[in-house]
């Protein structure tokens, strides 16, 4: 499917009532009592002819939720584009806003779940019904040759569709800052930038950093 027809069927999902439901009714922090939240399904954003796809979890509901645009507006966002503005993947280091000019070079960023759930914990019935929508995102991508998926759910969500092309997955498990070969590209995993890992320097920035600059040279090469 093409990309923006893609997008437009996104936009329109409402097939998790929980989901719908949780955005519509979750009370909004004092702070952003002001805010005009998206409450929509958030889409992949960037550039879908790069080499590198960035698969995440789903959208914070006062980050990607609120904002409308994929880590965008929250501690993930800021460690995360901070982090690949170091390693040349940004033209900016911040994500606040969908009018700040964020640009991604040669990548694009996706999700497993397009809407915020409750505690950041989907269903399996929820992470199913989106995970067309990734395989759709995976295979608009012609020139692909990276993954990096950020969690253990971004990395089952990509070996779902690795499966799905009849790739044998069954020796591959998610361990951080490592990558396969697999299907004529390389797959990567990370922990998630989430404040709790990053806060318990599980995932530590300058390492982080150093793996992404790693795989910028390799898509490049």
């Amino acid at each position: 499917m093409d990309i923006n027809a893609l997008n437009k069927t996104i936009l329109k999902c409402e097939k998790c009532k929980r989901l719908v439901d949780y955005r519509n009714n979750k009370e909004v922090p004092l702070k952003f009592k002001n805010c005009k939240y998206w409450n929509k399904p958030i889409l992949g954003y960037g550039d879908i002819n790069g080499r590198l796809l960035v698969i995440g979890l789903a959208p914070a509901f006062n980050g990607g939720n609120r904002t409308g645009r994929i880590f965008t507006g929250d501690k993930s966002s800021d460690f995360l584009i901070s982090s690949l503005y170091e390693a040349g993947f940004t033209n900016i280091p911040t994500s606040e806003n969908k009018n700040d000019g964020l640009k991604y070079n040669n990548m694009y960023i996706s999700l497993a779940v397009r809407c915020a759930p409750p505690d950041n914990i989907p269903l399996k019935s929820e992470i199913m019904n989106c995970s067309g929508y990734l395989y759709d995102e995976i295979d608009s991508m012609k020139n692909l040759k990276a993954i990096l998926c950020l969690g253990k759910l971004a990395f089952d969500s990509a070996l779902s569709y690795f499966k799905l092309k009849n790739v044998n997955t069954k020796e591959l498990k998610f361990v951080n800052a490592k990558y396969y070969e697999i299907d004529n590209m390389r797959l990567y995993s990370s922990y998630h930038p989430s404040p709790r890992n990053v806060n318990t320097k599980l995932l530590k920035k300058d390492e982080f950093i150093n793996f992404l600059k790693d795989i910028n040279k390799y898509i490049k090469s």
